[in-house]
């Protein structure tokens, strides 16, 4: 009978707040698939060392492919496998978003303007390899060849020597074929929002005991933005005494210093502002703590993505009307170490706080193209301002601009070592470093 029929459909997707293992895991998505076909898209983006899959679930409007206009949003969990909370929290982030759906109308708005990617675990072997669950450090942590991958990423600082990693190879492939605009990474151990950059020298300003990237305000904010709506996080508290964390963010570096991380790799050679969320001080917590940890962490986790439309976006186009890609497109006095470029569709997207920019685009051989903007705050409109830029004398495609990754801030710090590193000297710098590369 029909009611039999339904009741089996939507049974498929109800969750419990449990631990749910690979093979749970893959049909709970597999479920959610083929109950919301044209709002999901399943895919794997590679093999752990195992070979489990790891799993990506995209949500939006347009699930299965990039729409211009439309920026890219992911959250990735479990990349440490014995930092549970995060791998469950997606799980509940994905049933709350499909449901909400056409009822809620802050949600349908975030899923027509937003393409989000769901990545509940990027370590599937090591969270099966954690038998016993512990509140402490495990040797689940680290992936099947017991590397951390989150040491594991080409670093922009200092050679980093560790061989790549299957797991780590599928993120840096998908990172590229994707234009994400904004991510955050889930860990367990601590409660904190941390923000880039985790490694530096002197010329972020780590001598300070800080490292800063051009983009900090905007990185302070999106950090804010999700402690300041956890239930406890903003607090600061941290977990003991020894560590406290003002309004609930940190600074990397200030923290304790890594070399080949996920979220500076992002923000360096993704052009995708990534900040580390640590959301419970007890590494793999007892199941029956589940639904306290979804309940305080479920606001957040939505305010965070509506981040995603800060600032500026548009499309640099020839005097045909076709898009530009490769074209360099960045705010005035914030230049990237690796220039942020244009894709495929010729779009920009630049996370920035309301103000007043300039914004310049460069196609390479020909001359920039300056626009001041107003950038309101658009996050309630669920869109960037749209700022284009049409270049009436380019009729060509720039070639394929790859940024080395090579240590990049080594050459720097050399060249500062020289003169006092002031911001000036960075300005010019990089821009030296864009015309030698």
């Amino acid at each position: 009978d029909m009611v039999g029929i339904l009741c089996l459909v939507s049974v498929a997707a109800t969750l419990d707040f449990k631990y749910h293992h690979a093979e749970e895991l893959e049909k709970y998505l597999k479920g959610v698939h083929a109950e919301y076909p044209s709002l999901t898209h399943l895919h794997s983006i590679g093999r752990s060392v195992e070979g489990r899959d790891l799993w990506v679930l995209v949500l939006g409007r347009f699930p299965t492919h990039h729409k211009i206009g439309i920026p890219e949003f992911k959250y990735v969990a479990n990349m440490h496998g014995d930092e549970t909370v995060g791998r469950e929290i997606l799980l509940h982030l994905i049933d709350f978003l499909v449901t909400s759906y056409g009822h809620d109308p802050v949600i349908t708005r975030l899923l027509n303007n937003t393409r989000i990617h769901i990545m509940p675990t990027m370590n599937p072997d090591g969270f099966e390899a954690t038998k016993v669950p512990d509140c402490y450090y495990t040797r689940g942590r680290y992936n099947k060849n017991g590397e951390d991958l989150n040491r594991n990423f080409p670093d922009a600082f200092e050679n980093n020597n560790a061989s790549i990693q299957p797991e780590t190879q599928a993120v840096m492939n998908w990172i590229k074929n994707e234009t994400f605009v904004l991510s955050a990474n889930l860990h367990g151990g601590a409660l904190v929002a941390s923000y880039t950059f985790d490694n530096g020298n002197s010329v972020t300003g780590s001598s300070k005991g800080y490292s800063r990237s051009p983009d900090d305000d905007v990185f302070i904010h999106l950090a804010k933005t999700y402690s300041s709506h956890h239930a406890s996080m903003y607090k600061g508290t941290g977990c003991d005494n020894r560590q406290t964390f003002p309004e609930g963010i940190t600074n990397g570096y200030s923290w304790y210093q890594l070399e080949g991380g996920m979220q500076d790799y992002n923000y360096v050679w993704g052009q995708c502002f990534e900040i580390t969320l640590e959301l419970s001080c007890c590494k793999y917590p007892p199941a029956d703590q589940l639904e306290k940890f979804w309940r305080d962490n479920k606001v957040a986790l939505v305010e965070y993505i509506k981040q995603v439309h800060l600032g500026v976006k548009g499309q640099v186009t020839d005097k045909n009307g076709n898009p530009i890609p490769n074209a360099i497109v960045e705010a005035k006095g914030r230049p990237h170490i690796c220039p942020y470029r244009t894709n495929e569709q010729g779009e920009y997207y630049l996370l920035l706080l309301p103000g007043t920019y300039v914004i310049n685009a460069t196609v390479p051989g020909f001359q920039s193209m300056l626009k001041t903007v107003e950038i309101p705050d658009n996050t309630g409109n669920f869109s960037a301002l749209k700022q284009d830029f049409s270049f009436s004398e380019v009729s060509i495609r720039p070639r394929v601009a790859s940024c080395p990754k090579i240590p990049l801030y080594q050459e720097l710090a050399r060249a500062s070592a020289a003169v006092k590193p002031t911001l000036h000297v960075l300005v010019l710098m990089t821009a030296l470093l864009v015309i030698f590369k």
